[in-house]
Parts: C-alpha cells; structure tokens; sequence
C-alpha cells in the first residue's frame, strides 16, 4: 500500500531499544510537528474548504498523540527532552517545489505530507512487530493505523487540488526521492533517524 522504496531494516529497533527515552521524546515531537504542518497548510492555503475541514481535525488528532506519547514519557518516569531537529524532513522539504502556481504547491506540499506519514506508518509497523516492550508494541500497531489513514487522505487531498496536475506522476518522483534520502537514516534511536 505504501510502495515506500526501501524497507526500514528490523534491526533498527535494537538501536530503539537501547533508547526508550529518546524514541518517546523525538516521537512526541514528531507528533507536534505533524500538528504544525497541518495548521500551517491551514493559514496558506485557506480557501480550500475540504482542506482547512481535514486540517483542523488532523491538528486536533496529532496534539491528542502528542498527549498520547506525554502521557507513556510520564508514566515512566521519563522526561521530555527538548525538541530535536528532523534532517530527514528538512531533506525532504527541500524536494517541495517552491515559486509555482499555487495549487502546485499546494499539491506538493500535500505528497511532501502524505511521504512523512506514510514513513512514519512504515517504522511503527516495524516497531510494533519487533520491539519487545509490549505496551509500546500496541501503542505502535494502534497508531499504524492512524498513520496510514493519513497517508491515504493527504494523497486524496492531492488529487482533489491538482488542477491537472500528474499526481501519480509526481508522487513517484517523491518515492524516488524519499528512497535517496531514507537510505542515510535508520542507524539512531529517532522516528526517521
């Protein structure tokens, strides 16, 4: 469903393993930034009802996770760290074409999006299957599947805004893209690391 270039090696999750604290805490801001993004699709693209409606519940839902990850940093006695820097996104960001019609970028923004969700479905499918915690093994699998339904409506949204634009087109440049930059990841105790 994903048609993500290249798998995430299982063996990541012993690098996670080693870690708990600094997976829950870049998590957890990776979360914050997912809420971010999606109120800042809000603020520039606003004449878009569909998607400013699909924003703000998006928002909404990656606070809660926000508060949903807090929630397990607490209960174990960890703290939250402060938040970190995503060279995976920013590298990915830089793929976004910037300077074109607006429902160009507006497209692009969206598969830009739907690529961090879609990865990110990918590692906690890999978590949940591996990892030997089994509260977070569950809490992983449960939030797949949010991810996944993200993934789907960011592509759907993409398709409603093209205006002509070659969605499957461009959407395979990112999975082409994102297989570049994902292949210099996977070798630290971070959600895209």
């Amino acid at each position: 469903m994903l048609r993500l270039k290249l798998p995430t090696d299982p063996r990541w999750v012993t690098i996670v393993e080693e870690n708990i604290p600094e997976i829950l805490t870049d998590h957890a801001w990776c979360e914050q930034k997912a809420a971010t993004n999606a109120i800042s699709l809000t603020v520039n693209f606003p004449e878009y009802i569909d998607l400013v409606k699909a924003m703000l519940e998006l928002a909404q839902e990656e606070l809660e996770h926000f508060k949903m990850v807090h929630d397990i940093i607490i209960k174990r006695n960890f703290k939250l760290g402060f938040e970190r820097k995503d060279s995976y996104v920013n590298e990915l960001y830089g793929f976004v074409r910037k300077g074109h019609q607006r429902h160009i970028v507006l497209v692009d923004r969206l598969l830009f999006s739907a690529m961090i969700e879609a990865r990110s479905c990918e590692r906690f499918k890999v978590l949940s299957e591996n990892i030997k915690d089994k509260e977070l093994s569950a809490f992983y699998y449960e939030l797949m599947i949010s991810e996944a339904g993200h993934y789907t409506m960011f592509l759907k949204l993409a398709k409603q805004y093209a205006a002509g634009l070659d969605v499957d087109k461009r959407w395979q440049e990112f999975l082409d893209f994102e297989a570049t930059v994902i292949a210099k990841y996977g070798n630290k105790e971070t959600i895209h690391g």
